[in-house]
């Protein structure tokens, strides 16, 4: 059965800079990386967590499919006030936190190609808290 979120895709048409933001600025390590017979790259693999990735690949943006109902990924950090810190440090514009319906508390970013990013810290009132 289903154990988990593995990984996150995402295309993009500058390799380069979706490697700057997710690793230089939001500080993900590289996992891995995607490579051709040439030794060019055409894909990495950042890691988020103990089993979660997010894969970025090179690529076309106009290819999506009809409808897509894509909205936001989600990423969970311990310490919301000091993450938005670091990040608005490392030149990511990042929204004023702000306590969520589901009494968690976040804040949002934008990656270079426009995905939606939600940052997001769990409380002891987080509706998510007795599923942990």
């Amino acid at each position: 059965m289903i154990t988990g979120l593995a990984h996150a895709c995402f295309i993009t048409p500058d390799l380069t800079r979706a490697v700057r933001f997710y690793h230089e600025q939001l500080g993900l390590p590289v996992a891995f990386e995607f490579l051709r017979d040439d030794g060019s790259r055409f894909g990495v693999y950042f890691k988020v967590g103990r089993r979660t990735f997010i894969e970025v690949f090179a690529g076309q943006t106009d290819a999506r499919a009809d409808k897509q109902t894509y909205s936001h990924i989600c990423l969970e950090v311990d310490d919301l006030p000091a993450t938005v810190e670091t990040l608005r440090d490392r030149g990511v514009e990042v929204s004023a936190p702000m306590l969520g319906e589901d009494q968690s508390w976040q804040a949002w970013i934008t990656d270079p190609d426009g995905n939606r990013i939600e940052l997001h810290a769990y409380t002891a009132q987080s509706w998510q808290t007795p599923h942990l």
